[in-house]
């Protein structure tokens, strides 16, 4: 976009795209973002009631849960206003500032999610590696400092974010590839030097998913390796079963993000509405899932939930 000088120019607003080629199912593509949503805030709200309700559930494994939902919470809020705004009512801008603000906390909470679900495979490597010193190495305050470490990781190592995209003049027109606003979406759009803000992307990309993942991985290694073990074929399956859940999790929020990325790497002429729709399934997803993964496979939840079902 160009000024009355010729020069390029940051817009006042930025035009957010639906999924293309679904413009005349409209209707449907709306029930079914709404449907998601609240399946994914009602899920992850009554994993918070419960976890405050229930003293069996006053644990470290369930206190990591919470700090999960919670995230998740702020991942469907962070993208709800506008994706209703696009698909619900047909509205399609976003102030240029307002879509900085939503860059900002859609990654950090996806970012902090990866951060939690690293926590929670620590919190399994101590349960079935050293189960003696579990309540000792694994305290409230221990617990409590994690997470705000965690949550202090992602806000500071995405900060700088806004920052940069704020230097950038825009030529290339204001429209975005999605009904919200991440950050290579915005680099489509912006001109000038944009090497800074890929190569700390780039960093910050393998600081806290690569890094994260890795961990996650030597950490099963180690579970793995203390299973195999353990004499009893009984006990060696009650301590995988307890690992289920988290590995559920860990493939509901890491696969969607591959395959992004190997599409956007290998299949880059790819039809637009695959991008779009991969990224809707890496953003929505996990939400969604990870609620509906612990009531089902974890025992002490399903039996909250029945018996605030009886109680009711």
């Amino acid at each position: 976009m160009l000024g009355l000088n010729g020069t390029p120019f940051q817009p006042d607003t930025l035009q957010l795209t639906g999924i293309p080629g679904m413009q005349t199912g409209q209707a449907w593509v709306a029930l079914v973002f709404c449907i998601l949503y609240l399946i994914s805030i009602a899920g992850n709200l009554s994993i918070l009631a419960l976890v405050v309700r229930e003293p069996a559930l006053h644990q470290p494994m369930y206190y990591f849960l919470s700090m999960l939902s919670l995230n998740d919470l702020g991942v469907s809020f962070s993208t709800l206003p506008t994706v209703l705004a696009t698909f619900c009512f047909n509205y399609r801008h976003v102030g240029f500032d307002a879509c900085l603000v939503q860059m900002f906390f859609i990654h950090t909470f996806s970012f902090t999610e990866s951060g939690i679900l690293l926590a929670m495979s620590f919190d399994r490597f101590v349960a079935i590696c050293d189960p003696l010193h579990y309540a000792t190495v694994l305290t409230n305050s221990c617990i409590l400092a994690m997470g705000l470490g965690i949550l202090a990781k992602s806000f500071t190592t995405l900060l700088p974010f806004p920052f940069l995209v704020k230097r950038l003049p825009f030529c290339k027109g204001n429209v975005l590839h999605h009904s919200y606003c991440l950050h290579p979406d915005l680099m489509k759009v912006a001109c000038g030097d944009v090497h800074v803000n890929n190569i700390y992307g780039l960093f910050v990309v393998i600081f806290t998913y690569g890094i994260d993942s890795t961990f996650i991985l030597l950490s099963y290694a180690l579970i793995l390796r203390a299973v195999l073990a353990i004499a009893s074929r009984e006990q060696r399956l009650k301590a995988l079963n307890t690992c289920i859940s988290h590995i559920c999790a860990v493939l509901a929020f890491y696969v969607p993000i591959i395959a992004v990325s190997m599409i956007h790497r290998f299949w880059k002429s790819a039809p637009p509405v695959v991008h779009v729709m991969m990224s809707n399934v890496y953003l929505f997803v996990p939400p969604m899932l990870n609620p509906i993964i612990y009531s089902v496979k974890t025992k002490e939840i399903r039996r909250g939930i029945l018996k605030a079902c009886y109680k009711s």
